[in-house]
């Protein structure tokens, strides 16, 4: 399955559209990666526990994204956009969605 942000595929043409094809992942970060992140925010760095939350989360959204397009009978996805939406009333979870468009290429 080929997965991509371009509209289209260098060397390969779209034989057919099967669809617009979404994919969400919702995660909750725990107490320590909060806190350990607020003391990031306060003395500067990167927090390595928030962004393998965020590859995580990534990594699950694109998953499903690919799986919805397989029972579709694509093989590939294209333009793909993917979003990061913190929720919750505390703002305590993390929501990655993608979505692009399942098709059919050549070869």
């Amino acid at each position: 399955m080929i997965i991509s942000t371009t509209h289209t595929l260098q060397g390969r043409t779209i034989e057919s559209y099967c669809g617009l094809v979404a994919g969400e992942s919702i995660l909750g970060a725990n107490i320590f990666r909060d806190l350990f992140g607020k003391v990031r925010d306060i003395v500067g760095g990167r927090s390595s526990a928030y962004e393998k939350v965020m590859a995580e989360a990534r990594q699950q959204a694109i998953e499903e994204l690919r799986v919805q397009a397989q029972k579709l009978g694509a093989n590939a996805v294209i333009g793909i956009d993917v979003d990061y939406e913190v929720i919750g009333e505390t703002g305590s979870m993390m929501m990655v969605s993608a979505i692009g468009t399942a098709v059919k290429v050549s070869a």
